[in-house]
């Protein structure tokens, strides 16, 4: 496959009802620029995740640049879009570190994951979308999607917002009004802007009011310190390769991250089908391709201790915004990353934000993975009135959200996200089995599979989507106007 790209007219911005397409460019500046905005669109939550899940954030950006290109190569250059980390593994992540398990573990179980979705989008590509539609109907998609945000609601209120309350608080303020005050494409990087204010009022106030006495999640209990220190980045070097990790296997702790690629599915389908909406073309022959290849990147990623990948909405947007489509500026964009990647100072920057800040971004977070839930029984119009609905993903939400957990042996048990997904889906398909036929076909009013609805607007950031922006393609999806252009809807 050549890596040429036609110039787009004179290269410059595309007049209003016009696009460049996936196959052509700008100029090589404004394609530079492009990408930049690209970076800037996906930066928040790619190193807000890993650190979240105590994995290294330089090495997460730097493999989300070689994910990027890897997805690129295996769709042909026919799917412009931007692989960052995934905040559908977080809840699994976080089970696996309670259960005792080390990053090792957290890498190894997620390179399974990513087997495991490559090996579903080969399904795909060879037997349709339907094939998953009928194992993975939007109401259990939605279910596990709700379970796996809330489920971490108890690591956002013991682990981050107690190590400085006030910033968490200033901190979720400030994503709050920044998401609905800002508009367009400043307003889906509100997570972002949020990290930088909460860094900056930590900072301010280590010079004003001088250290904190609060709960400090090293030692488990309080402890006199600075919110934030920056010795460690005054010994980083300015050049050089992040810290590897080699995963190691163990079933129990699979198990813990394996729901995660339920919400994978929905999500990746829903960015294709998007992007074709966008793009008005026929990308679903893509569809197989564009999963398998999220899994393989995922699989490559974590083989050297990076996070899980997905496809970002918020790269989606600024796709919309600017109208440029070009899979050149994506290419660039991946680049930028790899070198910022080689650079352990500007991970060491990273790896040292304060716990309150995170607090105050984790409790939006959290909530806005499991609202999206809510959004997939919502737009596939799930009745709950129907004992099939209603009955079994009650039962798996609470296991998940409650944490209860199902012991097998001394060594072996389920528990949480694990046992709530399997719950909801293994539960959903017997209820459907036994339930008598009006009930039966009384599902089939309901929508189609959440990724269809993904057109109007899936979830980034299960993401990841970045949640930065959950009300996802709204924040920068296409809309078709009156004249068959294609503009942005703005907030």
């Amino acid at each position: 496959m050549a890596f040429t790209w036609k110039l787009y007219g004179d290269g410059k911005t595309p007049p209003l009802g016009e696009a460049v397409a996936p196959d052509e460019r700008l100029t090589w500046p404004r394609t530079i620029g492009i990408g930049a905005q690209h970076v800037v669109a996906m930066f928040g939550a790619t190193f807000v995740f890993p650190l979240i899940m105590g994995l290294d954030a330089n090495l997460a950006i730097m493999m989300s640049g070689v994910a990027t290109i890897l997805f690129l190569l295996i769709v042909r250059n026919r799917v412009p879009s931007y692989l960052g980390t995934s905040a559908a593994f977080v809840g699994g992540v976080a089970a696996i570190r309670t259960n005792g398990g080390d990053s090792s573990d957290v890498v190894g179980a997620i390179l399974v994951a990513g087997v495991v979705l490559a090996l579903v989008g080969v399904l795909i590509h060879f037997a349709g979308l339907g094939v998953i539609n009928k194992v993975l109907p939007p109401a259990v998609t939605g279910a596990v999607v709700m379970l796996i945000g809330f489920n971490l609601a108890p690591v956002a209120a013991k682990t981050y917002w107690p190590q400085d309350q006030w910033v968490a608080l200033a901190t979720m303020t400030f994503v709050i009004v920044a998401s609905l005050a800002l508009r367009g494409f400043i307003a889906r990087i509100a997570i972002l802007l949020g990290l930088v204010f909460g860094y900056l009022l930590s900072v301010l106030l280590d010079a004003t009011a001088g250290q904190i006495t609060s709960f400090d999640p090293n030692t488990g209990g309080d402890t006199t310190r600075d919110r934030i220190n920056f010795d460690s980045v005054g010994d980083a070097d300015w050049i050089g390769t992040p810290d590897f990790t080699a995963p190691h296997f163990s079933v129990k702790f699979s198990l813990l991250v394996l729901p995660a690629v339920i919400a994978l599915v929905a999500e990746n389908v829903g960015h294709v089908k998007a992007v074709a909406e966008m793009t008005k073309r026929d990308l679903d022959p893509m569809m197989g391709r564009a999963v398998a290849a999220d899994g393989i990147a995922t699989v490559i990623a974590s083989s050297v201790g990076g996070s899980p990948t997905t496809t970002y909405a918020e790269n989606i947007g600024v796709m919309a915004a600017t109208r440029v489509y070009s899979t050149a500026a994506y290419y660039v964009a991946a680049i930028v990353a790899i070198l910022l990647g080689l650079c352990p100072k500007f991970g060491a920057l990273i790896n040292i934000v304060p716990g309150g800040v995170l607090g105050g971004i984790t409790v939006v977070l959290y909530g806005m993975i499991g609202l999206l839930g809510a959004k997939i029984w919502k737009e596939n119009r799930v009745d709950f009135a129907n004992p099939i609905n209603l009955v079994p993903l009650a039962a798996g939400i609470i296991i998940g959200i409650g944490d209860v957990t199902l012991e097998f042996s001394d060594d072996f048990s389920l528990s949480g996200i694990a046992l709530g997904s399997i719950v909801a889906v293994a539960f959903w398909h017997l209820a459907k089995a036994l339930a008598p036929a009006d009930m039966r076909e009384a599902l089939t009013r309901e929508g189609t599979h959440p990724a269809a609805a993904s057109t109007l607007g899936h979830g980034a950031d299960l993401g990841g989507s970045d949640p930065s922006s959950l009300d996802e393609l709204e924040a920068g999806r296409a809309s078709t106007r009156r004249d068959g252009t294609t503009g942005t809807r703005e907030r």
